[in-house]
């Protein structure tokens, strides 16, 4: 098992990154929110999870260890692979989706692409009772849960990415703009949203 993985970012993709260490580069599929704090260049630190299929040899690499313990008790539901494991965590933060699983918001589930209605439902079955209280706490004091999709947020995530900006880094950055201000405006995520995607 690889735990976790030190190196220099040589390349940040749609989904994954190229991190080089002792030599070796390994390409690391990650949410978008860990994406975003990748640079190419700088050191990473990220723990990770290594899945051995008879097709594939999968690394997954998380910035912190809450999206870890979320990403291991999502595929450890019947049904949920890495890869829709992986598009959860990239849809919302943490907080967010550790409170709809806690508050059993099914319909909050199923609004992220790939996860049906049964797969929600399932989710929030077998999860409600296993999620850390903890993990379902904001990640700044005073912080609301975020609401993950907002008219505003999905406007502003469509115009980020007319402009170019990558999938994975817009909605990463949006997602954490509503974080920690549930009721910004679209005008004003574009705005902020530039500010840290340039």
């Amino acid at each position: 098992m690889i735990a976790y993985l030190t190196g220099v970012v040589r390349e940040v993709r749609e989904n994954s990154a190229v991190v080089v260490a002792g030599g070796v580069g390994y390409e690391v599929q990650c949410p978008a929110g860990t994406l975003a704090r990748l640079v190419v260049g700088e050191i990473a630190e990220l723990n990770t999870r290594f899945i051995v299929r008879e097709d594939a040899q999968l690394l997954f690499g998380f910035a912190d260890t809450d999206s870890v313990r979320l990403f291991d008790l999502l595929t450890g539901v019947s049904g949920v692979g890495p890869k829709l494991g992986l598009a959860l965590l990239s849809a919302m933060p943490v907080s967010a989706l550790a409170q709809g699983l806690l508050s059993g918001d099914a319909k909050l589930l199923s609004s992220v692409s790939g996860v049906g209605k049964k797969t929600a439902e399932r989710l929030v079955l077998e999860l409600q009772g296993k999620v850390p209280e903890h993990l379902a706490a904001p990640a700044a004091a005073g912080t609301k849960p975020a609401r993950v999709i907002t008219t505003a947020g999905r406007d502003a995530v469509d115009a980020l990415l007319a402009l170019g900006f990558r999938e994975a880094g817009v909605r990463a950055v949006v997602a954490e703009l509503l974080s920690a201000e549930p009721e910004l405006s679209a005008d004003a995520l574009i705005r902020k949203g530039l500010g840290r995607l340039r």
